[in-house]
């Protein structure tokens, strides 16, 4: 690994002023003398509104604006929000409703933005928000995950998002026509809120004729740009910059709605404004995840090989569309559709649908860990039907390793794998052979045990270009500009720790730096697990040129051929001679001989083809039949990440995702009412993971490097999630199995347990 970085767990630099309260979060950062901003939103999920008066609100000391739809109007913002789209299977386009900044006549969900108020404190804004005049006539209310219902637009009649299809339908029912058995299985994957430990927060502020917007994002580029739109302005007009950033999970990704209304009032006002949401608000207002019903259909021959698979998908859009949402449970789902299994015959039928609900949109995995929970859920009914251990039927459909590179049903190439491998070192390490001792001491006190294994697959990749940017500073030490974006992930470790392994820079002389459109002329940003992969791919780009460059300025230097000089990753070799220039020490000698040109190196690099990491999760749990508690006793991890820059990083990320797959599969689930109040508003009502929920995480690799990009990596990020999903459901489900239960869906809280249980007795009486 001394080529593509030592893969040191090296612990987190930034972690230090995290702990110690150091940390320079947008709302830490906010100018002292910013205006508050503050949303008044829809009290109703579906209306139109009759009256909007907020003459008195107007009124109120302190207050400076109140934003309505017709406001912007006459500033001359008549842009809305920009969504995804995809094709029908008529050809024709996804609906593409105007998603307003602010309600216009109509409003679509509680928490919608209907005015946004600007006052001296948070106090007087709110005082406002009380003195406006809002009346309205209620609509019937749609909730569900089902065409039909009036319409909350009229470019989507029965509110049909999209009706999309892949694969060959024709072909595929040929195929279960003739299978020899096949397997059928209704899966719920309930609807969450992101809620990220920093809730979303923004300032915006004018230099000059710019307008600053500064928001806790994944990445600035695309909210430059969408704001540019929005503003009616060129690019050049616009900053963005993302500080610290706590957590984003794909929620932090997309422009919400008061991005854009800060930056509006900051340039009308020429002051600055900053706006922090609260968590009910946020719980509101954020995109959602997740909120998809499926049906799953596996056909089988004589000898329990799949031969073909069949998907039908309702997924709940919301109100509108959200920046990516119609992409995720079509492209995104389909990229892992056929998981590791050798099958090349499938039909994927997604129908979108508009509900008076939050937008949806990406969540951590977005699209993957739908895709993965929904097809190892029927791989493991399809092993109870068909009488056979869930792990040999596995075997049984797993692409061989002299299959690769392998092109699935879908289209995407699977560049490696050894999926019997990873499957045999689970099995070790999660002890299999001994479960069946440890289910029977469960029983003998009267609990139910059940041992649940998911086989994930995640294509990762998100933006395939990305760019770096490394300069030696004046006092010595060299700075490096990245284009993605930390939310937590611990970036300015390995990214320095990586640019160290390549150039012998301590790290310690290195500056990190992200986040800011002025200092960063493109980037990615974070999404899709693609940080570490793609950023030390350009990383690596620019460190080639810096040791072409001082290979020729140091031959002239010393007046040797270039062929004499050498560089290994600590310092330059003149020859036989004792001339041993460290690269910092090089650049000085650059600096000093008026070298400028030798003091900036960037770099641009376009990976042409995903990786796809992949492993295996088995989580063990312990169910009380008298009260429905499900305990997480055991829960054990072997990924093929291929070659690791940092594996306490890489684990710590894994940690993370199974967190948020746990908590999913039991506790967290969005619950409106039948007029579309959120129910489950508060930390009182939606119930968070906690630390008791989860055991030790057994973690462990078996590398298969990948071919697609320089350093052999996999990402990381996301594949927690993707596998926790089903490993826990499919242990509640093998704990419930002998008591009849044949239904079960997440989140398996103990009342919802309880009551499976109890239905599965009545039943059997």
């Amino acid at each position: 690994m001394e080529k593509f970085g030592k893969s040191q767990p090296v612990k987190r630099v930034e972690d230090i002023r995290f702990l110690t309260g150091a940390g320079r979060y947008v709302d830490d950062i906010a100018p002292e003398d910013a205006l508050r901003g503050y949303v008044f939103r829809s009290p109703v999920a579906h209306a139109t509104v009759d009256t909007l008066d907020v003459t008195d609100a107007r009124q109120i000391p302190g207050v400076q604006l109140v934003l309505t739809a017709q406001d912007l109007t006459e500033m001359g913002i008549t842009e809305g929000m920009w969504g995804t789209t995809v094709p029908n299977r008529d050809g024709t386009k996804g609906a593409a409703p105007f998603r307003p900044l602010l309600a216009t006549d109509t409003v679509r969900y509680v928490g919608e933005p209907v005015a946004f108020i600007v006052a001296e404190t948070l106090e007087a804004a709110r005082d406002a928000a009380e003195a406006i005049e809002f009346d309205y006539t209620e609509k019937p209310v749609h909730l569900a995950h089902a065409v039909g219902g009036e319409a909350l637009h009229s470019v989507a009649p029965d509110n049909r998002a999209f009706d999309w299809g892949m694969g060959d339908e024709t072909a595929t029912q040929a195929a279960f026509d003739a299978a020899h058995r096949t397997v059928s299985l209704d899966v719920e994957d309930n609807r969450i809120i992101v809620n990220a430990m920093e809730p979303r927060g923004c300032y915006a502020e004018m230099e000059g004729d710019r307008v600053h917007l500064s928001l806790n994002a994944q990445g600035v580029w695309s909210h430059k740009t969408e704001l540019a739109r929005v503003l009616n302005v060129t690019e050049d007009a616009i900053r963005v910059t993302n500080p610290d950033v706590g957590g984003g999970f794909g929620m932090k990704a997309m422009p919400h709605n008061e991005n854009f209304l800060v930056a509006i009032a900051a340039k009308h006002l020429d002051r600055p404004v900053r706006w922090m949401s609260e968590r009910t608000e946020g719980m509101l207002s954020d995109s959602a995840g997740r909120d998809l019903n499926h049906t799953a259909e596996l056909a089988f021959d004589a000898n329990n090989r799949i031969t073909a698979y069949r998907v039908h998908t309702v997924a709940n859009m919301g109100a509108y569309n959200s920046h990516f949402a119609q992409a995720i449970q079509t492209s995104l789902f389909s990229k892992v559709l056929m998981g590791v299994y050798d099958v090349q015959t499938s039909w994927l039928h997604v129908e979108g649908v508009y509900t008076n609900t939050t937008p949806v949109d990406a969540y951590r995995g977005a699209g993957r860990p739908e895709a993965i929970y929904l097809l190892e859920r029927v791989i493991d009914r399809a092993a109870r039907e068909l009488d056979i251990d869930p792990w040999d039927l596995r075997r049984i459909n797993f692409i061989k390793p002299h299959q690769f590179p392998y092109k699935t049903t879908t289209g995407e190439t699977y560049d490696v794998g050894d999926f019997d491998r990873v499957l045999d070192s689970i099995a070790r390490f999660a002890d299999k052979d001994g479960f069946e001792s440890r289910r029977s001491e469960s029983q003998s006190q009267g609990k139910l045990r059940g041992l649940g294994l998911c086989y994930y697959i995640e294509s990762i990749l998100g933006a395939p270009t990305e760019d770096v940017k490394v300069t030696f500073d004046e006092d010595g030490g060299a700075s490096i500009y990245v284009g993605t974006q930390s939310n937590g992930q611990g970036h300015e470790t390995v990214f320095t720790q990586f640019l160290s392994d390549q150039t012998g820079i301590p790290a310690d002389k290195i500056r990190f730096v992200q986040g800011d459109s002025d200092l960063i002329a493109r980037g990615g940003g974070t999404g899709g697990s693609r940080s570490v992969t793609i950023q030390n791919t350009a990383t690596l780009a620019a460190v080639d040129k810096m040791i072409t460059a001082f290979t020729a300025f140091l031959a002239e230097q010393q007046d040797v051929p270039q062929g004499d000089i050498s560089f290994d990753d600590e310092q330059f070799r003149v020859g036989t001679s004792n001339v041993t220039p460290t690269m910092l020490e090089v650049a000085q000698m650059a600096r000093e001989a008026g070298r400028e040109d030798l003091l900036t190196f960037d770099a641009t690099v376009q990976l042409d083809a995903r990786s796809f990491p992949n492993g295996a999760h088995v989580a063990e749990v312990e169910i009380d039949p008298e009260t429905g508690h499900v305990t997480v006793e055991r829960y054990t991890v072997v990924d093929d990440f291929g070659n690791l820059i940092n594996p306490m990083l890489a684990e710590g990320q894994v940690h993370g995702g199974v967190v948020q797959g746990v908590g999913q599969a039991l506790t967290e689930r969005v619950v409106y009412d039948e007029d579309g109040q959120l129910l489950t508003a508060t930390f009182m009502d939606y119930a968070m993971p906690r630390a008791d929920d989860v055991p030790m995480i057994g973690f462990s690799t078996e590398a298969t490097p990948s071919t697609t990009n320089p350093m052999g990596m996999k990402g990381c990020g996301e594949a927690g999630t993707v596998g926790a999903l089903a490993a826990v459901a499919n242990a509640v489900q093998d704990a419930m199995w002998a008591q009849g239960v044949r239904q079960a869906d997440m989140p398996f809280t103990p009342q919802r347990v309880w009551g499976m249980l109890q239905d599965a007795r009545v039943a059997a009486e």
